[in-house]
């Protein structure tokens, strides 16, 4: 239930700052930056701290390559269901979701992973504290 929650929040990050609907940070904040500069300046430094913990958990706990391997995993599955007629990419909207799916994807295993990691091998991560 754990890593759940941590992927539906990464996909609740990402979404919240753009997604096709129309209801997002993105589409706001192009529309009321004149009227409500301070309300949106709040709004996306609150999305940029998300962000800054999403991605700095990530990168601590699988690096860029992870990162990287995760996103051609999703990638490549997003390949084979194309390959088996199952899914189709003609459609912009769906197009937009599905790259915000990979990507909460690869964000939510991001901050998993060091949980993942301490239940198969007995071993915490930890930050240098002593430097």
């Amino acid at each position: 239930m754990g890593f759940l929650a941590r992927w539906l929040a990464a996909f609740g990050l990402l979404s919240a700052t753009y997604n096709p609907t129309g209801w997002s940070f993105a589409h706001w904040a192009r529309q009321s930056f004149s009227e409500q500069m301070p309300l949106v300046v709040l709004a996306g430094l609150l999305l940029l701290i998300g962000y800054v913990i999403y991605l700095r958990a990530t990168l601590r706990s699988i690096g860029g390559l992870g990162m990287a391997l995760v996103a051609a995993v999703v990638a490549a599955l997003v390949w084979v269901l194309i390959d088996q007629g199952l899914l189709r990419l003609d459609d912009p909207s769906f197009n937009a979701w599905l790259g915000i799916l990979a990507l909460s994807v690869v964000l939510g295993i991001g901050l998993s992973w060091s949980h993942v990691r301490r239940r198969i091998s007995g071993q915490s991560d930890m930050d240098d504290v002593g430097d």
